[in-house]
């Protein structure tokens, strides 16, 4: 029942990843890691993405995807026409930088210059503070696993 949830939340957001835990700092003072941000991703004849939208993507061949703001976006002429020749086409570029960062994004795009439409995950809706930081833990050090489970299975021995 909970994985039928998550796939309905997919295909009304449109999003293949509609919940995203914050893993980094990189977004602080606004958003902390261990947040839970709730994403939705348009069409690319729908929507495109504005400075100062906060959006969660992801490069090609990275398995961790990262949550910056949008700084700066510009339209490709020709990507429009040849690609999509209607309003609101998917020649978007897109700079990004962490809020707690002192320089954008470039570095992490792997070799391209800005991130295109394709690149985007999600744009956040809307935040529920640290609620996802119990999966970063669980995620993290394993020894912090194995007390875990130990005060579980103790608590339960005791009734």
């Amino acid at each position: 029942p909970l994985n039928m949830g998550y796939i309905v939340l997919s295909l009304l957001t449109n999003c293949p990843s509609p919940v995203f835990v914050v893993l980094s700092g990189s977004m602080e003072p606004g958003i902390h890691r261990g947040d839970i941000l709730f994403l939705t991703n348009y069409k690319p004849h729908e929507y495109k993405y504005a400075n100062g939208d906060i959006v969660v993507y992801q490069v090609a061949g990275e398995t961790i995807p990262i949550v910056h703001r949008v700084m700066q976006t510009a339209i490709e002429p020709q990507m429009c026409a040849a690609y999509y020749p209607n309003p609101g086409c998917p020649g978007q570029q897109i700079l990004t930088k962490g809020d707690n960062n002192d320089v954008d994004d470039v570095v992490l795009y792997k070799g391209l210059e800005r991130l295109e439409k394709k690149d985007i995950v999600g744009k956040v809706r809307f935040i529920i503070p640290l609620l996802g930081y119990g999966s970063i833990l669980l995620s993290g050090d394993p020894r912090i696993r194995y007390v875990i489970f130990a005060v579980m299975g103790f608590v339960n021995l005791m009734r």
